[in-house]
Order: C-alpha cells, then structure tokens, then sequence
C-alpha cells in the first residue's frame, strides 16, 4: 500500500500540469468576414492587423463559424526563408473553446 501510493505521489510531482488557456493569452484581433465548407474543410477570410488571409480547419462539425470578430494567438509561425511562411492560428470562443487554423492563403 506505501509502495502505491508512494508511486501516486511521484506520478502527480512529475506530470506537467496541463493549464487552461486564459484569456490573456488570446490578444490578436481576428475579424471573420467569409465562412464557408471547400476541399480543405471550413475556410475563413480573416483580417488580422490589416492584413488579409484565408484559414482553414478540417470540419469537426457541420457547422458555420459566425461572421464577426474573435480573439487568437499564433501558436506556430514557421519561416524556412524570407519567401516563405507556416502559420497556426488558435482561436478562443466566448465559450473559452478552442479551434486551430492554418494559414491557406494571403493577399493584399
């Protein structure tokens, strides 16, 4: 019995505590003006400081984001060269839900 729960303290001691996303995490800006169903599942024209974007998700319900504004946080922004660009957008819902977006597409 000492030996478990020895071990049961050792387990939660070492683990990394999993944090919720707070709010203050979340301080980009998104305005969502398109939302729609395409080859690579919902796709979102966005504006993210003035500058245009098209994201993507794979659907994970048949369901349309709303149109309107939403706060995210860049979790990946991968650049192998000055030309090039790999980015993750996570979103925070008013229902402190989560959804991760890629970055499909730019333009002026």
């Amino acid at each position: 019995m000492k030996n478990a729960t020895l071990t049961l303290l050792l387990l939660l001691l070492i683990t990394p505590a999993v944090a919720a996303p707070t709010p203050d995490d979340y301080t980009i800006d998104v305005h969502v003006s398109s939302s729609y169903f395409g080859a690579q599942g919902q796709i979102l024209k966005v504006t993210i400081n003035g500058k245009k974007y098209k994201l993507s998700a794979t659907p994970s319900e048949l369901s349309l984001l709303a149109l309107g504004d939403y706060k995210a946080k860049l979790i990946r922004d991968d650049h192998k060269a000055s030309y090039y660009s790999y980015q993750i957008y996570e979103f925070q819902f008013p229902d402190k839900k989560t959804r991760k977006f890629n970055v499909i597409g730019q333009s002026e």
